[in-house]
């Protein structure tokens, strides 16, 4: 059985077109997230395929992709308003 990470994954897409097919794809494996950044629970197949489809919607010239795989070693910082995680296994992103 695999087991599943979490990972913050952020993209940055120019053209509204392709916007709105790779947020669709991140969506369908997103636990959480905002506008263009996600925290997606993912086995590595998952992460794989999450990569393989957004790479289809994107143009590798001129969009971005990020997949970031987050380890509960570190403390969460926080600015401004943001509200810091009452359970420490669960990642808020606000």
């Amino acid at each position: 059985m695999s087991t599943r990470q979490l990972y913050l994954v952020a993209y940055d897409v120019r053209d509204p077109r392709r916007l709105r097919h790779t947020h669709r794809v991140l969506k369908d494996f997103a636990s959480g997230g905002q506008k263009s950044a996600f925290e997606c629970y993912l086995t590595r197949a998952e992460r794989d395929e999450l990569v393989a489809r957004v790479e289809q919607c994107m143009d590798l010239e001129m969009d971005a992709l990020l997949v970031i795989r987050l380890t509960g070693r570190d403390p969460v910082s926080t600015l401004g308003i943001a509200v810091k995680p009452a359970d420490e296994l669960y990642t808020y992103l606000g």
